[in-house]
């Protein structure tokens, strides 16, 4: 017995208690708080932690300061963190996605390290970015110490915090909001499993989104769940165990759908403003910052919101097509550019998804600078945002709809280089505003031309865009899934 105890001690720097419990419940359309008990109480995180760190991982690929198929070497630091682990060794490679894999779904901390490290060269400078986004984010009681999570002096948040970056994820990177729900996939060097496919398989509407633990946390959990237009986000903090953790957080959420309104104005959060420090410390990145948090010039509808398509004004597409000129600037040089070099070879693998589809009020892809481009052809189910990058080309980003009725499109038909294709779709997007809003322009290389296409829409939206295309008598052909 003495000899237990005095483990316990060893472990734990402590005897054996339970965690603080803290909890809140927050209705995802308009952020309105339904339920709380301790929710601004500074608690440890543990592995929700890794909500921050890949909340930066998609925003320095936003600001393209790392792309998806960058290759990441593992330092010493990296490699030793304890598990769980990917599995990481110190001097090898891997791509930034399944890094991004390894964080999300199998909670990996050596993978949490590298992301950090890659970004910002150590965890200690990552770590610091990490609380100035906090702070933009309106996280106001967190401070972070490391990547991962785990134990460590001043390494503390609270489950309003939580709650407001689980719903910043949904909102600000839906694009990548797919990877939490998903119950196995490719992380490179294994096969990984969700941490937290049990509520994903027990809960209806569930779809991530990230499980925690560490003995001075107790079990932790931010979840959220989509039953016809009501979302909701519910956290908590000092779970006895796994079961009784999922327990209390369905509970939580069915508390949320039965005091959420059955209709409510979806209000999006903008993008986090940063102060001049943060855009110092990150390079390249201010000039973009200041462009992002800047009134889109083409803003995209809240989700249940009315109107059909409007063409716009002549003297505001005119204003519209010259400052979206300047941002895509670079992009079109590059793609003419392109046009003289020999095309990049399709990338050997290529990301896939068992990931069910996404829920009907997932807000699409933020507006960026990287909105048109050039990818080789790809299954139709595809869903993460895909990188194809060469010596020889412009680095390239796509992104396909993750919602499962989106798997259409049309098709402005061929054009003769990358920059004709791309300046046909920037005019046709900005003469059918209403139309194309939600959708991705996209140039496929096919048959040695650069095909103009728009993805991400329904069937019934890509054959009224194509009805209203060819009023105008402008070439359009709709295409599926399997196109």
């Amino acid at each position: 017995m003495v000899l237990v105890i005095f483990l316990c001690f060893a472990i734990t720097g402590g005897p054996l208690r339970a965690a603080p419990y803290a909890a809140m419940v927050m209705d995802a359309r308009t952020g309105e708080v339904l339920h709380a008990r301790n929710a601004d109480t500074r608690l440890h995180p543990a592995s929700l932690t890794k909500m921050m760190t890949l909340y930066i991982a998609f925003e320095a690929i936003r600001l393209r300061e790392i792309t998806l198929d960058t290759p990441v070497r593992i330092s010493q630091h990296a490699a030793n963190e304890p598990p769980s682990r990917l599995g990481l060794r110190a001097g090898s490679t891997i791509r930034f996605r399944y890094l991004i894999r390894a964080a999300a779904i199998r909670s990996a901390n050596d993978a949490a390290t590298a992301i950090g490290e890659a970004i910002s060269g150590s965890e200690a400078e990552f770590s610091r970015r990490m609380d100035r986004t906090a702070l933009a984010l309106g996280m106001t009681r967190s401070t972070f110490r490391n990547a991962h999570g785990l134990t460590q002096q001043g390494h503390l948040s609270t489950a309003q915090d939580m709650t407001i970056l689980g719903r910043r994820l949904f909102f600000d990177y839906p694009e990548y909001y797919n990877i939490f729900s998903r119950r196995e996939d490719d992380a490179g060097i294994a096969t990984i499993r969700n941490t937290n496919r049990a509520l994903l398989a027990a809960y209806r509407g569930a779809d991530g989104i990230k499980t925690g633990f560490t003995q001075a946390a107790g079990f932790n959990l931010v979840a959220s769940a989509e039953r016809g237009n009501v979302r909701v986000i519910a956290t908590v903090f000092g779970g006895q165990s796994t079961a009784a953790r999922n327990q209390r957080i369905m509970e939580l959420m069915d508390m949320g759908f039965a005091r959420a309104p059955a209709n409510a104005t979806v209000r999006r959060p903008a993008l986090p403003v940063y102060g001049p420090e943060h855009n110092q410390a990150v390079p390249g990145a201010a000039a973009l910052v200041s462009s992002l948090t800047s009134p889109s010039l083409r803003p995209i509808p809240r989700p249940g919101g009315g109107g059909g398509p409007r063409a716009p004004e002549p003297a505001l597409a005119a204003a519209i097509e010259a400052a979206l000129g300047e941002a895509l600037g670079a992009s079109v040089a590059a793609g003419m550019q392109q046009d003289r070099q020999p095309l990049p070879q399709a990338p050997t693998d290529v990301a896939t998804t068992d990931a069910p589809s996404a829920p009907s009020m997932l807000p699409a892809p933020r507006p960026d600078p990287q909105t048109s481009l050039v990818v080789p052809p790809r299954p139709a189910d595809q869903v993460e945002p895909q990188v194809v990058a060469a010596s020889l080309a412009p680095e390239v980003v796509t992104r396909a709809s993750s919602t499962g009725a989106r798997l259409f499109g049309v098709s402005l038909g061929a054009q003769n280089s990358h920059s004709a294709a791309e300046r046909l779709l920037l005019r046709t997007a900005l003469s059918e505003i209403g139309t194309f809003d939600q959708a991705l322009r996209r140039v496929v290389q096919r048959n040695g031309g650069y095909e103009a296409r728009f993805q991400g829409l329904t069937e019934d939206q890509a054959a009224r865009a194509c009805a209203r295309l060819a009023a105008r008598s402008i070439p359009c052909e709709p295409f599926g899934p399997a196109s």
